[in-house]
């Protein structure tokens, strides 16, 4: 039988680039605000293409699925970390809505495990409504974790830069300044319905892992009574 090698799967590779290409955005957040946001969205738009690429090329793993949502998770978190320092007076702002991103998302895919589901994006048809359309629709989610991604980075861009290097980037910032914030009030909506989906995310994997503890004491109590 033919030995295949994970790591070297076609999506996963393009999962360790998106890694590289956010890891270089970062570098450069404090002083290059628009060549770091270009690296920034083109390491979210990957996230996209590797999904359809595995499907297309039966190359779809739980790495691969675990490798993108630690990805999603880490670059924002860093992106809204960086936003902190920017705006420090919105700090506990970032603080919860860091915290609700990463909490809901974790105990989803827990939840998705212990209960055996193929994928943290099968959803059963006794779910919410926002969370079975957010996850069952692949162009809602690409539009909804696009809108969310562009709501920070829109932030970012119109944060105050007093550290940046060049004075084209500073002139950019300030010519430009009427369409971001345009796109921030666009995607402002979609990143509203993101925290709305995170929260219901979050409480709908509470119950399924409390009715799993549940009806495993309930088997546990049967089993020590039969014995």
């Amino acid at each position: 039988m033919e030995h295949e090698n994970v790591f070297l799967f076609v999506p996963n590779l393009i999962g360790y680039l998106r890694v590289a290409l956010a890891i270089w955005s970062f570098y450069l957040l404090p002083t290059w605000p628009w060549y770091a946001m270009g690296l920034y969205g083109l390491s979210c738009i990957l996230d996209a293409a590797d999904g359809s690429i595995a499907r297309q090329l039966n190359q779809a793993t739980k790495f691969g699925a675990v490798l993108d949502m630690v990805t999603d998770r880490c670059t924002t978190a860093c992106l809204m970390l960086t936003l902190t320092h920017l705006l420090p007076a919105y700090t506990l702002a970032f603080q919860i809505l860091l915290s609700l991103d990463i909490s809901s998302h974790y105990m989803h895919m827990y939840a998705s495990m212990m209960s055996g589901a193929s994928s943290h994006k099968s959803i059963s048809k006794d779910a919410n409504t926002l969370l079975r359309l957010y996850y069952s629709n692949q162009h809602v989610l690409f539009l909804v974790c696009a809108g969310n991604e562009l709501f920070f980075m829109t932030t970012y861009l119109l944060a105050p830069h007093d550290d940046v290097y060049s004075p084209v980037e500073a002139d950019s910032l300030a010519r430009h300044g009427d369409a971001v914030r345009w796109l921030w009030w666009c995607s402002f909506p979609i990143f509203v319905f993101k925290q709305v989906t995170n929260a219901i995310q979050l409480v709908n994997a509470a119950v399924t892992l409390s009715e799993s503890d549940t009806l495993a004491r309930r088997k546990g109590k049967e089993k020590a009574r039969n014995t």
